[in-house]
């Protein structure tokens, strides 16, 4: 069965990314094809990178980096809930996709981003940077920007367009991810 892991970017106190990646992950356990799983990179502790060698060479020496690279390893594609940062990514995810390489390869990508204008320029860096980690990224994504999609600006309550924008991003990254495994092999 393809494993896909809806993976919670942000590590800040008062983070929004839980509350949408467990909705993600809801909605995909609902959708089935594949199975899903939340990977928090606040679970993993990650410092400033700090691994000696770069991590195309796969000689991690660190046991947090050995601990990532596994988490990682085991799924065959990625939903990446990604906050908006100053135009950009958050620095832990930077920092998670920056640890390893090898990992990431041939497998599939697809993207779900909150913000102020929906996390659409974090997803324009998580694009770029999913390229030169040899994933395929899928075009349907998930913006959902805090004016419309959170009660607050703080409690998420997704819109009909949100659930809508879910179902084609789903069939994408199923049908890549199970595709890229060929790859793999």
């Amino acid at each position: 069965m393809t494993r896909i892991a809806v993976v919670a970017g942000s590590t800040r106190p008062g983070r929004r990314s839980m509350q949408v990646a467990e909705w993600v992950l809801k909605r995909a356990r609902e959708h089935g094809g594949a199975e899903f799983e939340i990977l928090d990179v606040a679970d993993f502790d990650l410092p400033l990178l700090d691994e000696p060698k770069p991590p195309s060479l796969g000689n991690y020496q660190q046991d947090h980096t050995k601990r990532w690279a596994a988490a990682v390893k085991g799924f065959d594609g990625f939903i990446f809930v990604t906050a908006e940062y100053n135009h950009s990514v958050p620095g832990a995810l930077k920092n998670a996709l920056d640890y390893i390489y090898a990992e990431w390869n041939n497998k599939a990508v697809a993207f779900v981003s909150y913000g102020s204008a929906g996390g659409v320029r974090a997803v324009e860096n998580l694009r770029l940077i999913a390229g030169e980690l040899q994933m395929a990224d899928v075009r349907a994504q998930v913006a959902l920007p805090f004016a419309t999609d959170f009660r607050d600006y703080t409690t998420f309550t997704p819109s009909d367009g949100a659930e809508q924008a879910l179902q084609p991003l789903f069939g994408q990254l199923i049908s890549w991810s199970a595709a890229l495994q060929t790859l793999r092999k």
